[in-house]
């Protein structure tokens, strides 16, 4: 009996022997990994914590970007692809029309093409047939802004009569005129495919001011309106009427007119503003042209940044009690220096009967009206 006592006890504390010993391993085991951590964390920090917290986190970053990346990725190519899939082979008809020459070029009279390789459209320097066929298929929208603030209204019914006959026929147009009159605005019958927007517009007192305001409208109605309308935007002003033909042939991403007083002149001579303290300011060895501030154009997001980025110039310039020497004008030339416009219109698209006609000026497409200009800006 006593044996048998002895042997069960014997059996219970060796089995007390074994759950310490294991007990003491595990905890062992533990506060060696905690310990081991511990040390490797505190030796990598102390030798350069800031390169193991950002490895770290820009690893985990990184696997972030990779993510996201190849969801863009994915996501562009799929965009991509059904954009594709929606391209059409641009086929046009047979035409019949004289081989171009490579050694014989249409105009040597004039310059056609700037240094940064952007044209410039002269009579004779392409064919309108072919160029109508191209934007045909493209099945393009063109809107057509002027200003027609105050007296302004006067030139509106010749304006749009003529552009009826020589701007864009054939092509999809929206007139959009810009007024303070809105019951002046006449009633005029307009073919297929061409509609006239009136936009009601606040007036000013000064003509500079209503100069100016100009790109800050065209700037807020791209935005809200003549992007989900139009493809191209044609920027010109009101006091003038259509004499020949004026077509597709202007359209690029973003155009500029030459200035039919300045296209001649030395640099030297240009009417930029010259004043450091303006935001308008161009130094006087830098300069390619003098473009005309009432004609330019482009698509409706290139005439945004060109509009916003004028009218900022001009807030920055107002706020210190500047105004550039030609108002919107001085802008648009400083933007056009370091933006370059991607196609460039000669003199024959805006020009003054009042200043004769020399020899290389082949058509005069877009004239100014004879007009007493201090009797219609003051009224």
């Amino acid at each position: 009996m006593q044996k048998e006592t002895y042997e069960r006890c014997s059996r219970r504390k060796c089995f007390y022997l074994l759950l310490c010993v294991v007990a003491l391993f595990l905890l062992s085991f533990c506060w060696y990994s905690v310990r081991g951590t511990a040390l490797h964390s505190h030796m990598a920090i102390f030798c350069d914590p800031q390169t193991r917290t950002r490895t770290s986190e820009d690893a985990f970053r990184l696997e972030l970007l990779k993510d996201v990346s190849f969801e863009r990725t994915r996501t562009r190519a799929s965009e991509n692809s059904s954009q594709l899939e929606l391209l059409k082979d641009v086929f046009l008809e047979r035409m019949l029309y004289e081989k171009p020459d490579t050694l014989k070029p249409p105009r040597t009279d004039v310059l056609m093409m700037t240094p940064w390789f952007a044209p410039i459209v002269w009579d004779g320097s392409y064919n309108i047939d072919i160029l109508n066929a191209q934007f045909h298929q493209r099945h393009i929208r063109i809107g057509l802004t002027v200003f027609a603030i105050k007296k302004y209204t006067v030139f509106v019914k010749t304006f749009i009569e003529t552009a009826e006959k020589f701007f864009m026929v054939g092509h999809k147009v929206n007139y959009y005129v810009f007024t303070d009159r809105v019951k002046e605005m006449p009633n005029i019958t307009l073919v297929d495919g061409r509609q006239l927007v009136v936009l009601e517009v606040p007036s000013y007192k000064r003509w500079q001011e209503v100069s100016m305001r100009r790109m800050e409208m065209i700037r807020d109605h791209s935005l809200k309106r003549f992007i989900n309308e139009v493809d191209y935007l044609v920027c010109v002003d009101v006091d003038m009427r259509f004499t020949d033909e004026v077509g597709v042939e202007i359209l690029s991403d973003v155009f500029g007119t030459l200035h039919p007083g300045y296209f001649r002149a030395p640099r030297e001579r240009f009417t930029y503003e010259r004043r450091k303290a303006s935001a308008a300011y161009i130094p006087p060895d830098e300069g390619d042209f003098y473009y005309a501030g009432g004609y330019f154009g482009g698509t409706v997001e290139e005439v945004y940044m060109l509009t916003s980025f004028c009218h900022s110039e001009m807030m920055t310039d107002k706020g210190n009690n500047i105004e550039a020497i030609w108002h919107d004008e001085s802008y648009l030339n400083k933007y056009f220096l370091y933006h370059k416009p991607t196609k460039i219109l000669s003199p024959e698209y805006l020009w003054d009967n009042n200043m004769g006609v020399p020899e290389v000026l082949k058509r005069r497409r877009f004239i100014a009206v004879p007009k007493n200009h201090n009797a219609i800006r003051n009224r």
